[in-house]
């Protein structure tokens, strides 16, 4: 009987691991510069989503009802990640298991994680603080949405206790981390499409607190309006970072390398 193709055979947990840290290890060695300007453009890429999300909510109204609102709404958010996944830039919770993951295997350093963290999260950050600046501003006056919808979308994210932001970062990392090792498990640029539409819709779908989505949702609701604040802004961010790299370390590079690796093949 012939061989299956490898188009219609699934990797086995030992080759998505062995994947991961080949993938990991080529991020953690690429050149400082390049690994900030892939991060900023991922920023500024992602900013589609919340804007694409306020242009809805804008035209809705109201109308729909909200449960069928936030199903849309999510997808919206979904297009954002989209377009940085399928293109290949640096996502910094991507980032929380693919880099972790040759430091846990003893062939990368810790520094070295830590110095790929810092470039892409730092270019996520300014890529999607330059895109809500433009977008809050933009979007009005081209009268596609109305700032309310920024506000509305802001709002979701910061009107809840530290503790709970911070454990909806947890959840939020996690589902990223999942992301990335399901790419990884994924053949053909369909398939991986469908993966990041599933995991992304399911976090706007549930507001969990994506540090870099939500900096430009929570950024944009700050610059219009004064119910939220710098304060609110930058805690909001320091929680959801938190969340997000504790949620994509522990819960998925920690236990699926733990997993594989005491799997016993």
């Amino acid at each position: 009987m012939a061989d299956e193709s490898p188009e219609l055979t699934q990797k086995s947990k030992q080759e998505i691991l062995a994947e991961e840290i080949q993938e990991g290890l080529r991020e953690l060695e690429r050149p400082g510069s390049g690994l900030f300007l892939s991060g900023l453009s991922a920023g500024l890429d992602l900013g589609f989503g919340p804007l694409l999300m306020a242009v809805i909510l804008t035209l809705v109204g109201g109308t729909w009802g909200d449960p069928l609102t936030r199903i849309v709404v999510a997808n919206a958010y979904a297009v954002g990640f989209i377009f940085v996944i399928g293109g290949r830039s640096e996502l910094f919770t991507e980032h929380t298991t693919r880099a972790a993951l040759p430091a846990i295997d003893g062939r990368a350093s810790v520094g070295q994680v830590g110095r790929l963290w810092a470039l892409v999260y730092g270019g996520n950050v300014v890529g999607g603080l330059m895109f809500a600046v433009s977008m809050v501003y933009f979007a009005p006056a081209y009268g596609i949405a109305d700032q309310s919808a920024f506000v509305e979308i802001g709002r979701n994210l910061v009107d809840h206790v530290w503790w709970l932001i911070l454990a909806g970062g947890v959840t939020a990392g996690w589902l990223m981390g999942l992301l990335s090792w399901l790419l990884t498990a994924a053949k053909g640029s369909t398939a991986r499409i469908i993966v990041v539409w599933l995991v992304t819709t399911s976090i706007g779908l549930a507001h969990l607190p994506h540090s870099i989505a939500g900096n430009i949702e929570v950024l944009a609701a700050t610059l219009v309006s004064p119910a939220i604040g710098a304060v609110d802004y930058l805690a909001f961010l320091a929680l959801a970072t938190a969340g997000n790299a504790v949620g994509g370390v522990i819960f998925v590079a920690i236990l699926k390398y733990g997993h594989v690796v005491r799997g016993g093949e």
